[in-house]
């Protein structure tokens, strides 16, 4: 805003301009030495000032209120006090301080009273002369002053000969009040939230105000919500200029990262917030209208396969998960067949017993795609109280499922498969850890979980035969399990793929995909078939390095994108298989519940509810959602990696595993015990080597983290 006379000294501070003042063209008389006028200082200030000589062919030295001499532009000049000659700069303080008295602003709405009613525009003097009873050099001053800061009353118009002010309209009038009022309503709304978020930001964490607080007054959620599309970098121009007023009047700067402070130092935020979830717009809760849905399913639902579902409540059955598995979709059970071949089934959950196509449920998780599995949180495809109990496999239950069974040849390809609905009762729930303890303990009673192992062995035998590539790596886990605290307790676990738990499972994954797109092969089935063309650099250039990380680093970093037809399979060359269908996890994705749409109702003698377009669009629009779910876990794995180590003791050394080299010494490097994949220097070493290496830095929220190679002393280096 414009400055009031005297600038910001005295008592002259309480009087300020509100409009910025445009250039005024000197043409009743030219500038000469003695006289006092006004000039545009800057944007935000105008002085009063005397003039002293000439500046070259147009500028003019002024000595100004501060009693700074400078040189000014003639178009700086917005306005000539009349009546003054030979003025002393000495004097503008007294000048000023009388003009005091006369700034009322009040006189501006009496005098447009009077002249809008003769709709007559006026010069300054004339202005004074009515409001003042005069128009002596003080009085006119006093007029342009209160005139040309004036932004409800009057507005400036040019003649050839002077400046006027025309009194504006009455609509006019009442519009700009209106807006004048509201920008004082927010000014004082702006105090008062500042006043607000100082007071909680001064008190101690454990006496912070909830967050829910911050949302129920329309006006605080209003401001609260617009720092924190600001804190993600989401906001609208309303939103953004909002939050730099609030950080400005905080005194922060306007940045995000100052937002994202400011709504953790007051409690609405935990301190490890995951920006994420707001920044994508990711969907955490259900509407009203689905969970009202959801609960009539619960109620009861007729099965209208159950005529049609095949008892297997008698086999033994094994649902191998991770140890904090929600959603149990997927069970394996094996037998031995009296000629010697193996027999296996994949029972997997079956949702589409309880959900229709298209209906309301339906078109939730699609715009889903998939449950979102984050170390903080899982935000699950269906209603949770759908997802991790009726449609999950539950041990020592009757579960309804879709059972693929699979008679293997002694070479691991497949000789027979069926699929159909059926009903099971799940023997075991077992982790990763404990179904590798089982394997390597052999028990005679676990046999059928033996013939599982070895039907994996010669299925991965098989698919190595026909081109398949090793892809498994090391790979991190972590689960907080109080997020929302300052120092939640972080559990890390790091899965080896090659594990003889997960190797199992894995195969019996791949050979249901292979078995469900040979069934809709065999029956013309519209199907979302997934296939991988086989990448141009063949496995065999890769043999020289040690079997592991790697070798499947080097063979994942070769391949090409993924394909899909919805008419018939296309062979998918990393897998080493004619054709595969995602099949396997109907309650966390919603691609294989697609599938399981079209077998259903393939089995039950109706046509598929989905032609070949129809499974392209719908799949199109989930596959966008799952790149947004898969970002995410990504970002909130990364995060919580770095703060597990910002936490470990400063030196510690941690085994690294050389991957790759990137340029010159430059390295990418697989952390062992952490399960991260890091870039630095190394000096030594070759592809496949192991080295030290120690982190310098771990920064989790600038997503910033700095290792060093630790060099081993020897014994010669000692000597």
């Amino acid at each position: 805003m414009n400055s009031a006379p005297g600038g910001a000294s005295g008592s002259r501070q309480r009087l300020q301009g509100t409009k910025e003042l445009s250039d005024n063209k000197i043409d009743k008389r030219a500038l000469q030495k003695g006289l006092l006028l006004e000039f545009q200082k800057d944007s935000q200030r105008s002085l009063l000032a005397v003039v002293e000589r000439p500046d070259g062919k147009k500028n003019w030295m002024v000595t100004d209120q501060n009693g700074i001499l400078s040189s000014i532009k003639p178009q700086q000049v917005t306005y000539v006090v009349p009546g003054v000659m030979n003025f002393d700069a000495s004097r503008i303080d007294e000048f000023l301080e009388k003009a005091q008295d006369l700034l009322d602003p009040t006189v501006l709405e009496c005098a447009w009273m009077e002249l809008s009613e003769k709709d007559k525009s006026i010069m300054v003097e004339e202005f004074a002369e009515i409001v003042y009873g005069n128009k002596e050099s003080l009085e006119s001053y006093c007029a342009h002053f209160l005139l040309s800061r004036d932004i409800v009353y009057f507005v400036k118009v040019e003649s050839r000969d002077c400046s006027m002010y025309q009194p504006r309209s009455p609509p006019q009038v009442e519009e700009l009040l209106r807006r004048k009022r509201a920008k004082e309503e927010a000014e004082k709304e702006l105090e008062e939230f500042v006043h607000l978020v100082k007071s909680a930001k001064a008190l101690p964490m454990e006496s912070k105000p909830p967050k829910s607080s911050w949302l129920l007054d329309e006006k605080v959620r209003q401001k609260i919500e617009a720092l924190q599309a600001y804190a993600v970098d989401a906001c609208d121009d309303e939103q953004r200029r909002l939050a730099g007023n609030i950080l400005k009047a905080m005194g922060f700067t306007r940045t995000s990262s100052a937002a994202l402070k400011l709504l953790i130092n007051v409690g609405y935020f935990p301190a490890h917030v995951n920006l994420d979830l707001f920044k994508y717009d990711v969907r955490t809760m259900y509407t009203e209208e689905v969970l009202s849905a959801a609960e009539e399913l619960l109620v009861g639902r007729p099965d209208s396969d159950m005529h049609i579902r095949k008892d297997l409540s008698t086999l033994k059955v094994y649902a191998i998960d991770v140890d904090e598995a929600d959603e149990l979709d997927d069970a394996l059970s094996a037998i031995r067949l009296p000629d010697g071949r193996i027999k296996v089934w994949i029972h997997v959950a079956d949702p589409t017993c309880m959900i229709k196509p298209r209906g309301i449920i339906d078109r939730e998780a699609m715009h889903r795609g998939t449950s979102i599995f984050l170390p903080t949180a899982t935000f699950p495809m269906f209603p949770e109280r759908l997802a991790m109990n009726v449609m999950s496999l539950q041990q020592g239950k009757q579960c309804k499922s879709v059972s693929v069974s699979v008679t293997l040849h002694p070479d691991g390809s497949i000789a027979e498969y069926t699929l159909e609905n059926s009903v099971i009762k799940p023997t075991y729930m077992l982790t990763y850890e404990s179904a590798t303890e089982l394997l390597y303990m052999s028990l005679e009673e676990e046999e059928e979980l033996r013939i599982l192992q070895e039907a994996s062995s010669i299925c991965a035998q098989w698919r190595r035969s026909q081109g398949s590539i090793d892809t498994a790596m090391i790979e991190p886990r972590i689960k907080v399990s109080n997020p929302d605290d300052p120092e939640p307790n972080i559990n890390l676990y790091v899965e080896d793929q090659a594990n003889p738990a997960m190797q199992l499972v894995s195969e019996m994954m791949v050979l249901c995909g292979e078995a469900v797109a040979a069934f809709g092969a065999d029956n013309n089935l519209p199907l979302p078939y997934r296939g991988h063309p086989q990448c141009n650099t063949a496995v065999s250039a890769f043999s020289h390095l040690p079997d592991g990380p790697a070798r499947s680093f080097a063979n994942i970093s070769v391949l090409r994108a993924a394909e899909m037809d919805f008419q018939k399979p296309v062979p998918h060359g990393i897998l080493g298989i004619p054709g595969y269908v995602q099949f396997t996890s109907p309650i966390r994705r919603y691609v294989d519940l697609l599938a399981h749409y079209q077998v259903k109702a393939f089995l039950r003698g109706d046509s598929p509810p989905y032609s070949a377009g129809d499974l392209e669009g719908m799949t199109f629009i989930a596959s966008m959602h799952v790149k947004v779910a898969r970002r995410l876990h990504s970002n909130s794995l990364r995060y919580w990696l770095l703060e597990y180590l910002r936490r470990q003791p400063k030196g510690r050394k941690y085994k690294a595993l050389i991957l790759k080299f990137v340029k010159d010494r430059m390295a990418v490097l697989l952390l062992v015990e952490v399960g991260m994949q890091v870039t630095t220097i190394v000096s030594r070493g070759k592809v496949g080597d192991e080295v030290s290496v120690a982190v310098d830095t771990a920064h989790p929220r600038d997503d910033i983290l700095s290792i060093r190679e630790v060099i081993e002393d020897t014994d010669d280096n000692e000597e």
